[in-house]
């Protein structure tokens, strides 16, 4: 074999083992015997072989689950809660020289302060106010990793799960207080309802004529089923009638 084609041949291999594609939602991180030197922007770049290397950083939107952990709340009721963070690397340098693998930090973090929010509440909040449950582990988690570069976008409370005899007592609650409600509730509806027949009475006292209108329409209630005979044991005469106003004559002074 030629030795100038050998040569070229070895060239050619070296400079091909050089080339990096970086992807536009990554950065790289250029070491030179072991020393930072730069971050790589996207695009087509070449390092030199052996002795520099490149450590890819992505720089979307993690999403990391934080594992389920055993809390004892405040009110000493045991409960098991996990969650999920997102958080988002914005400076490529820090998050891989200041901190060993800040992905598994961050889940660490995260554990540890999910169990502390949540350890000084009582079930009830951590039930109601799930929302502000995430803020304040946000806010401790937040506080550990801006100085690895690392910007926590939110931390969401996913799901709670309690003792069997708790689920029970807090089933047993909500049906009693769905019970309360709907005895309150009827109870306003007869209320209501013995205010408007009152008021019917009143009415149908003033107006005799009333009472055939109600007559009237009861019959035709009733003869709608088709199956049933009326019987009058009056006559239709002896109903009420309106009383007739009498005018009073005014007597002439003698």
């Amino acid at each position: 074999m030629n030795p100038s084609l050998f040569i070229l041949l070895l060239l050619g291999l070296f400079l091909f083992s050089g080339i990096r594609i970086i992807f536009e939602y990554k950065r790289a991180l250029k070491f030179r015997f072991g020393k930072y030197i730069k971050t790589l922007e996207p695009g087509f770049r070449w390092i030199i072989p052996v002795i520099e290397n490149i450590q890819i950083v992505d720089i979307r939107v993690i999403t990391s689950n934080i594992v389920s952990q055993e809390v004892m709340t405040a009110d000493n009721v045991p409960c098991s809660i996990d969650g999920v963070v997102f958080y988002k690397v914005n400076n490529p340098e820090k998050a891989v020289l200041e901190v060993e693998e800040y992905k598994f930090a961050i889940s660490q973090l995260s554990q540890a302060a999910l169990r502390d929010v949540c350890g000084k509440v009582e079930l009830d909040t951590i039930l109601s106010k799930r929302e502000e449950m995430g803020k304040n582990i946000k806010s401790i988690v937040e506080q550990e990793t801006k100085v690895w570069g690392i910007e926590i976008i939110d931390v969401k409370i996913k799901d709670i799960q309690l003792p069997e005899n708790m689920r029970r007592m807090m089933a047993n609650q909500a049906e009693a207080e769905r019970s309360r409600r709907a005895r309150i509730i009827l109870a306003l509806a007869e209320e209501q309802a013995a205010g408007k027949l009152l008021e019917a009475g009143k009415l149908i006292d003033q107006s005799p004529s009333a009472i055939k209108l109600r007559l009237y329409q009861t019959l035709a209630n009733i003869a709608s089923e088709k199956n049933s005979t009326i019987l009058f044991p009056f006559p239709e005469e002896v109903l009420p009638r309106p009383a007739k106003k009498v005018k009073k004559k005014n007597k002439k002074p003698k």
